[in-house]
């Protein structure tokens, strides 16, 4: 009888680094798995952490991860070559079929941007397979960006808007909230449209907010809720709100469903 807390040991095949604190980890990985998903990664004697998937390639599963304690911090201490323990994917997912022939727009604050990383590099590169792609993405200030190698393919394919909330003198980019640019959006045919929105909670509610204003189907917005999620399995019990357990039911939900769910 498998044993679901058991994990398996992973070879790290590449690291990539973002910012002094956010790294990308490649590592070995040979299964489904879809953008959106979580991994429960670990190290013996110090513990593990859910880590949500920020890229999917040939036998490898990326994961970013921020260095903020003791599991990340030690996890940091790893090179190409070593070896980590993962077990997973766990939760839901974006569903790219929710997404196919729409008019597509993904909003991401900070490291919001690595779980729906997966679906930005999809239509990145099957740009055909919707009506119109558009990523807004939010970042502290320039220094903070992440995936700036991958911006520079997605500039090409799609419509991107990458803004920072404080910026250097002498900084040309946009500069404000996510929230700043979504009254300006502009679509073919509103009904035909789906939202992504990922990031902190108070980034959602606020983004959220705006896209309703534009006449948005609660149906046709997507969220992602993360930051209550522990054991991966539902026995924990930490990421339970109510009837729904986050890391089963979620982390990915509907708007209609992930609205009655306060962080």
């Amino acid at each position: 009888m498998k044993n679901d807390y058991i994990p398996q040991l992973s070879v790290i095949k590449e690291v990539i680094r973002h910012t002094d604190l956010e790294y990308t980890f490649r590592m070995e990985y040979r299964g489904e798995v879809k953008p959106g998903q979580f991994f429960e990664i670990s190290l013996p004697k110090f513990g593990e952490a859910p880590i949500s998937v920020s890229g999917i390639g040939e036998d490898t599963v990326d994961f970013t991860i921020r260095r903020v304690g003791k599991v990340t911090n030690e996890i940091f201490e790893n090179y190409v070559g070593d070896r980590l323990f993962i077990r997973g994917p766990y939760g839901n997912g974006f569903d790219l079929e929710n997404y196919r022939g729409k008019e597509l727009v993904i909003i991401a604050g900070g490291t919001g941007l690595s779980p729906v990383r997966g679906v930005v590099e999809y239509f990145a590169h099957h740009p055909g397979e919707a009506v119109s792609t558009t990523l807004i993405a939010g970042f502290k200030s320039p220094k903070d960006v992440l995936f700036k190698e991958d911006f520079k393919l997605w500039n090409e394919r799609l419509k991107v808007i990458q803004t920072v909330d404080t910026a250097p003198e002498g900084y040309e980019g946009p500069v404000g909230m996510v929230t700043k640019y979504i009254p300006d959006l502009i679509f073919h045919q509103i009904d035909n449209t789906s939202f992504i929105c990922v990031g902190p909670p108070v980034m959602i509610k606020f983004t959220v907010m705006e896209i309703l204003k534009l006449g948005v189907c609660e149906e046709n917005i997507w969220v992602s809720h993360e930051r209550r999620m522990c054991c991966g399995l539902g026995k924990c019990g930490h990421c339970k709100i109510g009837s729904t357990y986050v890391c089963l039911d979620g982390p990915v939900f509907n708007y209609v469903d992930g609205k009655e769910l306060i962080d």
